[in-house]
């Protein structure tokens, strides 16, 4: 055989080797999925994020035929779950749910071990769960926004607004609220929302940009006061409490966002599907009432309507972040 014969033979094999796993990998995907999905959510269990995440993998597994197992991998702003999916096998059975740290967290960890839009595939938004500026019920004279601002500008530095967190959707709330009503107001950080409102009812701060799921109890009980929600329109949870931005301050907005990814190259079958389950999903009145519950408003998106939101909200907290010069520890 001639040495052009030879290396003839050798691209065919090749090329039908190439072939033989293209196809393999489109009929798995056809058949997708054929075992347990693990579902990796980057917080700890009892958060809005966790009941999003465990309403929508139980009704899910009826659609997909196959269990749907959600674990929670905690730490570090969601990178250590992050990090643990953006490493995985790229097959569809392992996702991810999570928030606003996906545009965030690459400016507040200098050393992110993964790149948010590199290293995962976008499958769909799933909810709004808004923040609600809120204070002690027994604090007086302030029943409106404009009093908080008045106040602040009255005692530059002395008032105080709590968050669950360095660069959570609590306290970024805060920086955008700070920023537009060119007020100073001191921020304090907690481990997590439940001590800082713990404090927020006993006196220890003054106000706390909160999420919906945790403050409204406490608003219904009467130990909180809300004077505005952060999102442009009002809250379905909240209905007779104003909009920041329709309480004196024109242009405020901060949307805190819930949506699923999988690991980049994950193939386009598979994530089309994962998309139909889970925007159909979100349809069924299970996951209605439970949205309701919590105050999460569903959205439901395509992959790319996904990764355009992505973009844009990465750019505009890239910017927020640079100038409060905001570092997580």
């Amino acid at each position: 055989m001639m040495a052009s014969d030879l290396i003839f033979a050798r691209v065919i094999k090749l090329l039908s080797l190439i072939l033989m796993v293209l196809c393999a990998g489109l009929a798995s995907a056809q058949q997708w999925p054929t075992k347990p999905i693990k579902w990796i959510v980057p917080f700890p269990p009892g958060g809005a994020m966790d009941v999003i995440a465990r309403s929508l993998a139980d009704v899910s597994a009826k659609t997909l035929g196959q269990p749907v197992i959600v674990i929670n991998k905690p730490g570090a702003g969601g990178n250590i779950g992050a990090e643990l999916v953006a490493r995985a096998e790229a097959d569809g059975y392992t996702i991810m749910i999570t928030s606003i740290g996906m545009a965030t967290n690459k400016y507040l960890y200098p050393n992110l071990s993964y790149d948010p839009v590199k290293d995962f595939a976008p499958v769909s938004l799933i909810a709004v769960v808004p923040n609600v500026l809120v204070t002690n019920a027994t604090q007086p004279n302030v029943t409106r926004v404009t009093e908080v601002i008045a106040n602040a500008k009255a005692q530059p530095g002395k008032l105080t607004y709590a968050s669950a967190g360095l660069g959570t959707s609590v306290h970024l709330a805060g920086e955008v609220f700070t920023s537009l009503a060119k007020i100073n107001m001191q921020h304090v950080p907690y481990k997590g929302s439940g001590p800082a409102v713990s404090d927020l009812i006993g006196g220890q701060v003054n106000y706390m940009f909160d999420s919906i799921t945790s403050a409204k109890p406490h608003i219904l009980s009467g130990k909180l006061r809300p004077l505005g929600v952060t999102t442009l329109a009002r809250s379905k949870a909240l209905p007779s409490v104003p909009t920041i931005a329709e309480s004196g301050l024109p242009g405020y907005d901060v949307t805190p966002w819930f949506a699923v990814f999988v690991p980049a190259n994950t193939p386009k079958l598979v994530i089309g599907k994962l998309n139909s389950v889970l925007v159909a999903s979100m349809n069924t009145q299970t996951i209605k009432d439970t949205f309701e519950s919590i105050g999460a408003e569903p959205i439901g998106s395509s992959p790319q309507e996904l990764a355009t939101y992505l973009s844009q909200e990465i750019v505009r907290w890239g910017n927020v972040i640079s100038s409060s010069d905001i570092k997580a520890d």
